[in-house]
């Protein structure tokens, strides 16, 4: 199964997250940006959901940004979530190397479909 990484400060969103992709990955968690950078040098998933707007020393575009930068690292397909859903963020997250920018609130279903499409192969789709 891929690995997914789930980083956002708000446990409601990322339980909304898990339950919406936990019957096609196996979804890790985290609540900021820096222990996902950690967690990510440990073991790197498949892909992340990543909230822009975090506590900590960094925020979710800067960890984009050293994922997309790091070579190890640069395959991690990286969605972006915000509630900065202003032209300039989006842009700014597709600049960094995101791969796709959802705008809070957004439908996990969505997101669900957009990850399977980009993550998984064709046969693991119909399962």
């Amino acid at each position: 199964m891929k690995k997914l990484l789930i980083v956002d400060d708000h446990p409601n969103i990322r339980r909304m997250i898990r339950y919406a992709l936990h019957d096609r990955f196996v979804v890790e968690e985290s609540d900021s940006a820096d222990t996902a950078y950690q967690m990510l040098m440990k073991a790197p998933p498949d892909g992340i959901v990543l909230d822009v707007m975090m506590p900590g020393v960094m925020n979710g575009f800067q960890l984009c940004e050293r994922i997309k930068r790091d070579s190890s690292l640069a395959d991690i397909h990286v969605v972006l979530v915000s509630a900065c859903g202003q032209v300039a963020d989006q842009e700014l997250g597709r600049s960094l190397g995101a791969n796709a920018y959802f705008v809070k609130p957004f439908s996990p279903l969505a997101l669900a479909h957009h990850l399977i499409g980009a993550l998984m192969q064709p046969s693991d789709r119909s399962a």
